[in-house]
């Protein structure tokens, strides 16, 4: 009877303490609640855990903010009724060094403005499209719960404006974006942008907050061509992009639009995906992400290299930095990062830490032509459309691009590598002419070369992706530099050298 009635107590004491052991404390931190853990069964969010009451206080005017910046945290412990004004615009605007875009935004920028609320808060809604729209849009706000996300709701013409209410049940960062048909154009125009819906006890505290979105352009136009570049339809379709860029522009992230921050600081990236067809894996080179908000959602990974972010999806990216210098963020399908312009550059400041990093920093390994300023090259570019150009424009030009494209291989002083790869200062290959110089540049060169005397063997990958501009000029520079006898290249002799190349199809031209 004894060994009965213990059985008895035992089936009831188990459950009983399973079920306390799975209980969630309702004042858990989000650093504790958010840890990603095999097994774990606890819920840390959901919709029906969402709804906090009634709005309360006055009704609060979003902040929103243009990429990088992030508005400030919310501050507060209770829901409240938040009104967000949402302008959408069709702007001209450049999208690689004199290269123009017609983008289609939501409030001017590409991605567009940064919405910050709190869980539970009751959003107000107004969009309005510009009078000087040629297009309807809408919205479509993965934060919302209903149908089309907020699209069925904000069909706007121009010259118009939307309102609907929604309330931001679930916690997370959202991508939003335009859902109005051909809902591919309107989103490969520009048209996204990130929501961040706070959880109820706010993010954990950081010093740096900065906002990046990744997007695939397509356009008639080749890669950096200069001018206006239109949309391609059939590119698109193909998913075969022309640009690949953070923030809407190869110069966005870089040059004097490169964020920065300090040795000490721990900063945080809330980094989306607009897409429309591309996954991005999203890296900074130099660093390892602390924590990783996987698919913007409540559970975190830590110590992460590279995290995938879908298009339509986001992630947040928490790190500390050690040492100074420049990291580099990229899509690691590195072909898009250092060929269709997916490359960023984050600036530390600070004092060295040798014990966690000794070494010599080479930006040009990474950096390419973004270390340096390349103003000389759109100055040379307009010099060039007015018939005004000068030897000494190709010069500045050129040494801004041979820091990106040449000088890993032929060194920033022309001297090249000893039994690697030959010098271009005071180079007897120089004398072969334009024609061939521009030859090998376009079409690259491999197998044995006799340089000054020296025998070399290497490759030199085809460099046909540079414009015509920017192949005379780089060869100009050159020609005018290290102790070489001066000389012009002209963009019209490599015109002519890339017409009278034969190449595969889908070859780079």
């Amino acid at each position: 009877m004894k060994r009965h009635l213990l059985a008895i107590a035992i089936a009831i004491a188990i459950p009983l303490a399973l079920a306390g052991c799975g209980r969630e404390n309702p004042n858990a931190s989000l650093e504790s609640r958010g840890k990603a853990t095999a097994g774990a069964e606890t819920s840390t969010g959901g919709s029906r855990k969402g709804d906090f009451g009634p709005p309360q206080g006055e009704p609060i005017e979003a902040i929103l903010t243009s990429p990088p910046l992030v508005p400030p945290a919310t501050g507060r412990d209770y829901p409240a009724k938040v009104v967000v004004n949402l302008e959408v615009r069709e702007v001209d605007l450049e999208i690689s060094e004199g290269v123009t875009y017609t983008f289609w935004t939501f409030g001017g920028t590409v991605p567009g403005s940064f919405i910050r609320v709190r869980q539970g808060d009751t959003v107000e809604f107004h969009l309005n499209n510009h009078p000087d729209s040629k297009m309807p849009h809408n919205i479509d706000l993965h934060g919302v719960t209903g149908p089309g996300g907020g699209a069925s709701s904000t069909f706007t013409a121009p010259g118009h404006s939307s309102q609907f209410t929604f309330k931001a049940l679930n916690a997370g960062l959202y991508v939003y974006h335009c859902a109005t048909a051909p809902v591919g154009m309107h989103v490969a125009n520009g048209m996204y942008g990130l929501i961040l819906v706070e959880p109820p006890e706010g993010m954990p505290p950081v010093d740096k907050e900065f906002y990046v979105m990744q997007g695939d352009f397509y356009t008639t136009t080749k890669y950096r061509e200069k001018g206006h570049a239109p949309f391609d339809m059939q590119r698109a379709i193909d998913e075969n992009a022309t640009y690949v860029l953070f923030n809407g522009s190869e110069s966005a992230l870089t040059g004097d639009n490169a964020i920065t921050a300090s040795v000490g600081e721990t900063v945080r990236l809330y980094v989306g995906n607009g897409g429309p067809n591309l996954v991005s894996s999203f890296h900074l080179i130099g660093e390892i992400f602390d924590k990783v908000w996987f698919e913007g959602g409540t559970r975190y990974q830590e110590n992460v290299q590279t995290t995938l972010i879908p298009a339509g999806g986001a992630a947040i990216a928490d790190f500390h930095l050690e040492v100074p210098g420049s990291y580099v963020l990229v899509d690691h399908s590195l072909f898009r990062a250092f060929n269709k312009g997916a490359l960023g550059i984050l600036k530390v400041d600070g004092p060295e830490n040798l014990e966690i990093y000794s070494g010599k920093e080479i930006d040009a390994v990474y950096l390419g032509d973004k270390a340096a300023s390349m103003e000389p090259v759109a100055t040379a570019a307009a010099a060039s459309a007015a018939g005004t150009l000068t030897l000494d424009d190709q010069v500045k030009a050129g040494q801004a691009l041979f820091a990106g494209t040449c000088s890993t291989c032929h060194q920033p002083d022309g001297k090249g590598m000893a039994g690697v790869f030959p010098p271009l200062a005071q180079s007897d290959y120089l004398a072969k002419g334009n024609a061939e110089l521009i030859n090998v540049v376009l079409n690259g060169l491999s197998g044995p070369v006799t340089v000054n005397g020296q025998d070399y063997n290497s490759v030199m990958p085809p460099m046909s992706q540079l414009t015509d501009d920017e192949v005379a000029n780089i060869l100009t520079y050159t020609l005018n530099s290290w102790g070489n006898p001066g000389g012009r290249v002209t963009k019209d002799e490599v015109t002519k050298v890339r017409a009278g190349t034969e190449r595969s199809e889908g070859a780079a031209h």
